[in-house]
């Protein structure tokens, strides 16, 4: 089996001699995975930002594929297409009963070491094995086609939450942030009625990116007076300089949702302006486990196409490239095909 395996800061390869999968568990489903992407949270391993991120993980937290071999309490047969979420978490407990999937005691994520839970070998791969599938995983509707899919186990389901968080219709909205995400934010605001959105990046490429897609693009330092008083505004990238530029931007009672993957333990938070201003600040994680369904619904109804944020389309062989153009940024969202 090939799959791309982290071995080190900026070093990753595809190794094709791996073992596949197999189902261990009654609740375990095996996937050959159709589709694949590599996400701005698999940088943080990708940079060595990550302290302990075992060398050998195979990566990726963001694919879809069909189901080859599935365990006796998985209502999903063979043949039947799927996406994963990339929070796994058992479904069954009472943390998962509230919607918090990402804080089951079982919770881990596809591809990402021990960074959350055990490790769990991830999906850019031609193989992946799938706990708990029949909470993690979700059947694909035949009207929408595999990238379509691919988006609602992560990015379109977290930018999704971040609006749902913040933005109320008519509501001004900022976003920091113009990457994949930050535009999946923008047109996800827009989806929920948002008057004006407006969008901030220090990339000239990535700011006609947004204006290509229809929205106001701006270099971060503008934000705020562009805005005027904004209701709300999103943290799409996970830095301390985006973190504060969007509590810089956010009007009097406004609301701040950072849903950037944040890894630093420093506090950037303008504390004067957050009082003054009365801030609501709220930090989001993706649950696709809980947002799913109303994610597919926003992608049937046409009001949201996720492959306009797709730059390249690559075989997985060369996924050792596509991580260091996105690295670089001369990519914005890189598919992989197995």
């Amino acid at each position: 089996m090939k799959a791309v395996v982290y071995r080190g800061p900026r070093d990753v390869a595809v190794e094709t001699d791996l073992p596949e999968p197999a189902v261990e568990h009654a609740r375990d489903a095996v996937v050959r995975v159709t589709r694949s992407a590599i996400c701005g949270s698999d940088l943080h391993p990708y940079r060595g930002e990550i302290p302990g991120f075992a060398p050998g993980t195979i990566l990726g937290h963001e694919f879809v594929g069909v189901v080859v071999d599935a365990g006796a309490e998985v209502p999903y047969p063979p043949g039947t297409r799927v996406v994963a979420s990339d929070v796994i978490a058992c479904g069954r407990c009472a943390t998962c009963a509230k919607g918090w999937h990402y804080h089951c005691a079982h919770a881990t994520l596809f591809g990402y070491s021990t960074v959350v839970g055990r490790a769990v070998a991830g999906g850019q791969s031609e193989y992946v094995r799938v706990p708990f599938a029949d909470t993690v995983l979700y059947p694909c509707p035949d009207e929408l086609d595999d990238e379509r899919m691919l988006f609602v186990g992560d990015l379109l389901s977290t930018a999704w939450a971040a609006v749902e968080a913040c933005a109320a219709p008519g509501a001004t909205v900022g976003v920091v942030g113009a990457g994949a995400l930050g535009q999946l934010a923008a047109m996800c605001a827009a989806a929920a009625g948002a008057s004006r959105v407006v969008v901030a990046d220090p990339d000239p490429a990535r700011r006609a990116g947004v204006e290509a897609l229809g929205f106001a693009a701006v270099e971060p330092a503008l934000l705020a007076s562009t805005l005027g008083e904004a209701q709300a505004v999103i943290e799409a990238v996970g830095s301390d300089a985006a973190l504060a530029c969007a509590v810089d931007s956010a009007g009097r009672r406004g609301t701040v949702v950072a849903v950037g993957a944040h890894s630093s333990a420093a506090m950037p938070l303008h504390t004067q302006r957050a009082f003054t201003r009365e801030l609501t600040l709220r930090f989001v994680v993706g649950d696709p486990i809980r947002d799913r369904a109303s994610v597919v619904a926003l992608l049937r109804s046409g009001a949201v196409d996720p492959r306009a944020v797709v730059s390249d389309r690559l075989p997985l062989a060369d996924a050792d490239a596509g991580y260091r153009d996105f690295d670089r940024r001369r990519s914005l969202k890189v598919l992989l095909i197995p």
